[in-house]
């Protein structure tokens, strides 16, 4: 069944008041913000690569704030365990039963802080629950509940003491962003004390109405020709010279579902290659894996990704229903 309009345009205004009440404590970066939205409403997660003291933090807790969602911080360090993020089961001896504590990866909204510090053991600790949303121990799967979206981070200056995230690890992220700094308006007004605490946000829907969002999302329409277009960019990535691993088809159907979430949230009931265009860098550019010499000589997946947007020609066709 596709979407109504009428529910396009229901959408889109409680897409904006979201990203409007996230705004107030994370200043000047309405893109991300919009970006990490489209990510939790297409049942995904976000790998921000970036410096500290950027607001990573505040972005997660002003998210889980505003659909009155429960959230959690991991600080990952080489010491972590993979049972102190899923927790563990501990014999009880009053009761002569084992009793499971669960861990902090039991939360709507978990902050995965310095992820590459951690040992690449505790990292696929994350791999099960980012795919299934569930978590196996001792032989008893549980949910984590929805919504669920894990927001990770990696600082790209330090890296004494990290572990770079495995290719597939990767590929398990819907998308990867930046918050960067903030402009110099922005700077001004965070420095005047205009960025709201994000305790005093308040709720702008529940995380019930939430998942009827993520339903209405994956009804949008996607035209065939749209369906080609992703399905050749993907290809090219696969024949760039500089690439050694191009997008894998997992890949391909993230920038799918992805595309609908985004046309949703503009109003509208069906894709449009600008959708496609809009969220192809963010997307695809974590998935490649690029050729040593190519790495040596500069050149960047987003770049790459950047070329084959301009090399592969869009449809022009109307791509309502």
């Amino acid at each position: 069944m596709t979407i109504s309009q009428e529910q396009a345009t229901w959408f889109a205004q409680t897409f904006a008041q979201i990203a409007d009440n996230v705004e107030q404590a994370v200043l000047g970066k309405r893109h991300v913000v919009e970006l990490a939205l489209i990510a939790m409403l297409s049942e995904g997660h976000v790998l921000l690569e970036d410096v500290p003291g950027t607001g990573k933090t505040s972005l997660a807790r002003a998210l889980a704030q505003s659909v009155q969602g429960t959230n959690t911080r991991i600080q990952f360090t080489p010491d972590l365990l993979p049972g102190d993020i899923t927790g563990i089961t501990v014999y009880d001896q009053r009761t002569g039963e084992f009793e499971f504590h669960a861990g902090p990866i039991f939360a709507n909204i978990v902050l995965a802080d310095e992820i590459n510090r951690a040992s690449p053991k505790t990292q696929a600790a994350l791999l099960e629950v980012m795919e299934e949303g569930r978590v196996t121990i001792d032989g008893v799967s549980r949910a984590v509940g929805v919504p669920f979206l894990v927001i990770a981070t990696q600082n790209p200056v330090e890296q004494a003491g990290t572990y770079r995230l495995p290719e597939a690890q990767l590929d398990r992220f819907l998308m990867k962003a930046s918050l960067g700094y903030p402009d110099h308006a922005s700077t001004i007004r965070i420095l005047d004390g205009a960025a709201r605490s994000t305790t005093e946000l308040s709720p702008v829907i529940a995380p019930q109405a939430l998942i009827g969002m993520a339903d209405l999302a994956r009804a949008v329409y996607v035209n065939p020709l749209v369906l080609d277009y992703i399905a050749r960019l993907v290809d090219a990535t696969r024949s760039a010279d500089q690439v050694r691993l191009g997008v894998s088809i997992r890949g391909a159907l993230a920038l799918t579902k992805a595309t609908k979430t985004r046309a949703a949230s503009q109003g509208r009931t069906y894709a449009t290659p600008d959708d496609v265009k809009a969220l192809a860098v963010p997307l695809l550019s974590h998935r490649l894996i690029l050729h040593p010499e190519a790495e040596f000589d500069g050149i960047t997946a987003e770049a790459i990704i950047g070329q084959v947007l301009l090399d592969v020609q869009p449809p022009a066709e109307a791509m309502a229903v």
